[in-house]
C-alpha cells in the first residue's frame, strides 16, 4: 500500500488541505485529511506543498514527439509513453480523415496492446475525427478522402471495437442515422468541421450527439441572424463542448466567455495535439500534410491552423490565466467531464475510494511532479 501524505488533495465534493490518499492493488482505498489512518506496513511519500488531483484526460491527440497517429498508428503505444510528463493518464489517439484502413490499423494496434514492459497513458479508445466532415469546413484534412455517412462506412465502429468519439458534419445526407447508429453503440457522436446551420446542428443534438469538436474552429463564426453551430452546441444543455484554449485557436476573452456560460460540467479542455508537441519548430506530419511549425502556431503552407503544439498542463495553465477560475473548477474540465462524457466517471476523473489511481501530483503553480497510472509512477520530474 502507498500512502500518499501531506497534500492539498482536490476531490469531486471538497479541497483537502493536508490530505492523504491510501493506494493499494491499483485503486484508491481511502481519502481523507491528517485523521486519516495510514497502516503502518504503508510505503508513505511525502506530498508537503504539492497539488494531488485526477490524472488529466485529453480527447483529442493527433500525435506528439515528432510521430503522427493518421500516418502511422503503431506509433500511438510511443505517444502515449511520454504523455504523463504533462499530466495526462488517458487518451483518445486521434485519427484523422484518411482511407478507411488507416482507422482500422488503429484499431488493431489497441487491440494487440502495449508491448512488454511498457508504461503510460492509457488510450481509452479512438477518436476518428472524419471523414463525414464539411468540405467547406474541411480545416487541414485531405478533401481526397472525404466521404459521406453510410451504414457501410461506419461498419464495426462501436465502443467495444475501440471507437470512443466519432466527429461528423451533421448536415450531410444520413448524417442523423449515423448519429443514432453510433450512439446505439456507446460511441460519442461530436459535431464538428461543419457548415450546419442551428436547426441542422440541433437536430444532430437530438438525435444523440453529445459533444462538440473544437469550439468555434472548423465551423461558421456566431452570427446574431445565423448562430449556427456554436449557439446550438453552447445553448443545449446536453452537449459538451470541447476548447482548444491556447489563445490562438480561440482569443481569450472568448475563452472566458465560453467559461462563464458553460463551467465545468460541460467544458472539456482538449490540445487537438499534432506531431510537433513536445519537439522543436519545424516541418511535422498531420495526416496526410507536412505542416509548418513555429514558436507559437502549427500551420499549412496556406495558413490554415493544423492542430496545436500545447500540452494539457499547458493548456490548463492558459485557460486559469484567461478566465480566473478557481483550481477545482478547471481541473474538473481535464478530469471529470471528460471522464463522464466518455462514461467513465465510474473509474476515472474523481479521486475516490473504489476509482483507479491514475494521478497527478503538481507544484501550486500547475507543474506536473510526479503522474501515476494504477498507483504506479509513470513519470517524475528530474
Amino acid at each position: 500500500m502507498l500512502a500518499i501524505c501531506h497534500a492539498t488533495i482536490i476531490t469531486p465534493q471538497a479541497v483537502i488541505d493536508d490530505g492523504t490518499a491510501l493506494i493499494s492493488e491499483g485503486h484508491i482505498a481511502a481519502v481523507g485529511g491528517a485523521e486519516l489512518a495510514v497502516p503502518p506496513t504503508a510505503e508513505r511519500r511525502d506530498a508537503g506543498g504539492l497539488i494531488l488531483a485526477p490524472g488529466f484526460l485529453d480527447l483529442q491527440v493527433n500525435g506528439g514527439f515528432g510521430l503522427d497517429f493518421t500516418a502511422d498508428p503503431a506509433t500511438i503505444w510511443d505517444v502515449a509513453a511520454g504523455l504523463p510528463r504533462y499530466g495526462v493518464t488517458g487518451f483518445l489517439p486521434t485519427i484523422i480523415t484518411a482511407p478507411p484502413e488507416k482507422a482500422r490499423a488503429a484499431q488493431d494496434v489497441l487491440r494487440a496492446g502495449p508491448p512488454p514492459g511498457w508504461t503510460g497513458a492509457i488510450p481509452l479508445g479512438l477518436h476518428l475525427e472524419g471523414p463525414f466532415l464539411n468540405p467547406g469546413k474541411k480545416g487541414a484534412h485531405n478533401p481526397a478522402h472525404l466521404r459521406l455517412p453510410s451504414a457501410a462506412a461506419i461498419g464495426d465502429w462501436s465502443a467495444a471495437s475501440g471507437v470512443r468519439l466519432v466527429t461528423l458534419a451533421p448536415e450531410l445526407p444520413w448524417a442523423l442515422d449515423a448519429v443514432a447508429a453510433l450512439s446505439g453503440r456507446g460511441v460519442v457522436v461530436s459535431a464538428g468541421h461543419s457548415l450546419a446551420t442551428y436547426d441542422e446542428a440541433a437536430a444532430g443534438f437530438a438525435a444523440g450527439a453529445r459533444y462538440a469538436t473544437h469550439l468555434f474552429n472548423a465551423m461558421p463564426a456566431l452570427h446574431h441572424r445565423e448562430p449556427g453551430l456554436a449557439a446550438a452546441a453552447l445553448a443545449d444543455p446536453r452537449v459538451v463542448v470541447g476548447l482548444i484554449a491556447d489563445g490562438l485557436h480561440v482569443h481569450p476573452a472568448l475563452v472566458d466567455l465560453v467559461w462563464r456560460v458553460l463551467g465545468p460540467a460541460r467544458l472539456n479542455l482538449v490540445t487537438d495535439a499534432m506531431a510537433a508537441m513536445g519537439m522543436e519548430p519545424g516541418e511535422y506530419l498531420l495526416g496526410d500534410y507536412r505542416v509548418r511549425v513555429d514558436d507559437n502556431s502549427a500551420r499549412l503552407p496556406d495558413g490554415t491552423l493544423a492542430g496545436c503544439t500545447l500540452s494539457l498542463d499547458a493548456i490548463l495553465r492558459a485557460f486559469m490565466a484567461f478566465t480566473g477560475a478557481a483550481l477545482p473548477d478547471a481541473l474538473a474540465t481535464v478530469t471529470t467531464t471528460p471522464a463522464r462524457l466518455l462514461g467513465l466517471d465510474g473509474r476515472l476523473g474523481h479521486i475516490a475510494p473504489g476509482l483507479a489511481a491514475d494521478l497527478v501530483l503538481m507544484t501550486p503553480e500547475l507543474e506536473i511532479v510526479e503522474t501515476l497510472v494504477a498507483g504506479e509512477a509513470v513519470y517524475r520530474a528530474t
